[in-house]
């Protein structure tokens, strides 16, 4: 009789085990899936291929070789962003990178087609300077960081990049001199002051 017992006890499952498996990975119903996010880009955007580097892995058969493209996106609307992808092959390399810089999109503040006030970005070793000019100057710019400015919208602007001429380091610095930049309107906000009283330098 318990050699009886026994076996029914083994075939039978575990209830409390799948009931606390249950409990801590609650099932999600196909309705109940997160909606796609609020910042996703839905506008045209324009991509520019700034450098493409193709790398060699030294292994025991011989080299493997792989691209790496560096990629600038932008609505020309004060927003745009930068993506590095890597694949076996160029296109490829170039579409993931293009995927990648449109979700990560910075909006930039735009004062009559020139930046608000005068900002300067640092990353490794390289050096920006950014100026507001005036009215059909131009982008006073080159490689990279011209190629950022054109495809955020801005349309006069002064720039004196120093040290690293690496296209990575010119792309990272001119972010985060672009990430600094305060429009008129924000600052008075923070300031809780009247916005005709604002100057920017």
């Amino acid at each position: 009789m318990s050699s009886e017992v026994e076996k029914e006890l083994s075939e039978t499952p575990n209830v409390s085990e799948g009931k606390s498996r249950k409990s801590n990975r609650p099932q999600r119903s196909k309705g109940d899936r997160k909606p796609s996010s609020p910042d996703a880009p839905k506008v045209d955007l324009e991509e520019r291929v700034v450098a493409v580097n193709r790398v060699a892995k030294v292994v025991k058969g011989g080299r493997r070789f792989s691209f790496a493209a560096l990629i600038v996106v932008g609505d020309k609307n004060g927003r745009v962003g930068y993506g590095l992808g890597k694949a076996k092959e160029v296109p490829d390399a170039i579409r993931k990178a293009g995927q990648l810089a449109a979700k990560k999109l910075v909006s930039i503040p735009i004062d009559n087609g020139t930046i608000p006030h005068e900002v300067i970005g640092k990353f490794g070793a390289g050096n920006i300077m950014f100026r507001p000019a005036a009215e059909g100057t131009g982008i006073k710019a080159a490689g990279a960081c011209r190629s950022i400015l054109e495809l955020a919208g801005i349309k006069n602007v002064l720039t004196k990049s120093q040290r690293s001429t690496n296209p990575h380091n010119v792309i990272k610095a001119t972010f985060e001199a672009l990430k600094q930049l305060r429009s008129a309107k924000d600052v008075a906000f923070l300031r809780g002051a009247d916005i005709k009283r604002i100057r920017l330098k």
